[in-house]
């Protein structure tokens, strides 16, 4: 149970208890991400056409999924602010509401899947290209239902303080895939040579394998399976469920905008000429990794300040914030020291700095890394920050936040000062960084605002509190 008296929670107590939260959550979106790297790898041994093909439609696929996420999402901090007031029931209720969401939001989402190759051919796309894209997507779209509810069961079991199994889980999915991607993708051990197709199969039996895992582990931690959401599958509260999606909803969205702008920003990056781009993509690759840890970091803001809204504590609810939102400042700025004295090293990873022929792409990359790892800094504030906000169950204003400082800020920015301005991708880096700083300050200011005595009351007392399904 969360600590029910703010006499106990210093400081340093509730740097540990984030800590427990953190790292393993953390851990986990590393490892997430690194399957992706590995993907990368392996589609380009199979040829440039699967390469090509593989990350069009390892591209959408994600896009679709993470969107999808956001929806289930909702669970952590409505169970965190159940489980902060001892309400064991409402646990049960939200979790097993939270399993409907997920077959309700798969399900249409799994027809759209098995139809991007419509899409694809009507954005220009070529026929083979599609063609082998599709055969990825058929296969991938059957572990839409886990991945989906293993991201419910990940909010879940983080609102109950309970989340180092996700780390394990995760990486044991990790090693399967990486062992399916081969043995399936090139033919291995017997089995047919299924190239982009056997992909597809591996990842999809990957999120079954997380999913059962860690529905298994809920059903059998000693603390966890006293709350017996299972039970009652056939009951569907409509107000609980409602409230899931209203906050999912939201959440969606805002995923949506971010993941929009980076698609927009590469786009218009690959406008620029071929060496912008892949000086951007090694950039962006880079960042995206490290990025992993402040968005892990950020589910577990959630879920304390959810603990500590549940208690009523305005106190501990500021405190938990400010811890979070502390300690990834500081994550991100020693990442931020490592990028700009390293530059030249990191760079070295994906291009050979003694290559005259990769001389453009270098001379573009480094000015790009040494501004991305200063908006590091801003972005795993802003992203702890929301991660706060969403504690406090406040996920509509951020997501009208985030489209006026990313969309409205960052992109008009970039666009003006890469091309009014003619700084191009260095340009485009810098705009993307001022809406990432609006951002940051603005869920800072907000949460501040929030858990101000004044208005902490009135949360109290509102809606996002009130229902009981």
């Amino acid at each position: 149970m969360v600590t029910t008296t703010l006499d106990k929670s210093t400081f340093g107590i509730e740097t540990r208890d984030f800590l427990k939260l953190a790292v393993p959550l953390a851990g986990a979106q590393v490892a997430q991400a690194v399957v992706g790297f590995v993907d990368t790898l392996m589609m380009g041994h199979l040829g440039a056409e699967s390469l090509a093909a593989g990350g069009l439609a390892s591209a959408v696929f994600q896009l679709v999924l993470n969107t999808s996420s956001g929806f289930v999402m909702a669970v952590s901090p409505l169970v965190a602010t159940a489980y902060g007031t001892g309400n064991k029931q409402q646990v049960e209720r939200i979790a097993r509401q939270g399993l409907w969401l997920t077959a309700l939001i798969a399900i249409p989402m799994m027809l759209v899947i098995g139809h991007l190759d419509w899409v694809m051919v009507h954005l220009g796309q070529a026929e083979r290209t599609v063609n082998l894209a599709d055969g990825y997507l058929d296969y991938i779209l059957w572990g839409f239902f886990p991945a989906i509810g293993f991201a419910m069961l990940r909010g879940y079991v983080s609102a109950l303080s309970q989340a180092r199994p996700v780390m394990v889980i995760v990486i044991l999915g990790t090693i399967a895939n990486v062992t399916g991607n081969y043995i399936l993708g090139y033919g291995k051990l017997g089995f047919p040579r299924m190239e982009l197709a056997g992909l597809g199969l591996a990842s999809g039996l990957t999120f079954w394998f997380m999913f059962i895992a860690l529905f298994l582990y809920v059903c059998q931690n000693q603390t966890l399976r006293d709350y017996k959401f299972w039970r009652e599958l056939h009951r569907i509260r409509p107000q609980i469920l409602g409230r899931l999606i209203v906050v999912g909803t939201s959440i969606a969205i805002t995923i949506a905008v971010e993941y929009g702008l980076f698609t927009a920003v590469t786009f218009m990056m690959g406008s620029l000429g071929t060496e912008t781009l892949a000086a951007h993509q090694t950039v962006y690759q880079t960042v995206f990794l490290l990025f992993m840890v402040p968005l892990g970091m950020s589910y577990a803001a959630t879920a304390r300040v959810g603990q500590w809204v549940g208690q009523r504590d305005r106190k501990g609810t500021r405190q938990a914030g400010n811890v979070s939102i502390t300690l990834a400042a500081g994550f991100m700025a020693l990442t931020a020291i490592g990028l700009l004295i390293f530059r030249q090293q990191i760079i070295g990873i994906y291009l050979d700095v003694n290559d005259p022929n990769a001389a453009g792409v270098i001379n573009l990359a480094i000015p790009m890394l040494m501004i991305a790892a200063l908006a590091q800094l801003l972005d795993g504030i802003q992203r702890v920050a929301m991660g706060s906000l969403y504690g406090l169950q406040d996920t509509r204003a951020p997501m009208i936040l985030s489209v006026a400082t990313f969309w409205g800020v960052g992109l008009v920015s970039g666009y003006v000062l890469g091309f009014l301005l003619g700084f191009g991708g260095i340009g485009l880096w810098i705009g993307q960084s001022i809406g990432v700083a609006v951002a940051g300050v603005i869920f800072l200011r907000r949460f501040r605002s929030l858990t101000s005595e004044s208005n902490f009351a009135k949360l109290k007392t509102g809606k996002q509190l009130s229902y009981h399904g």
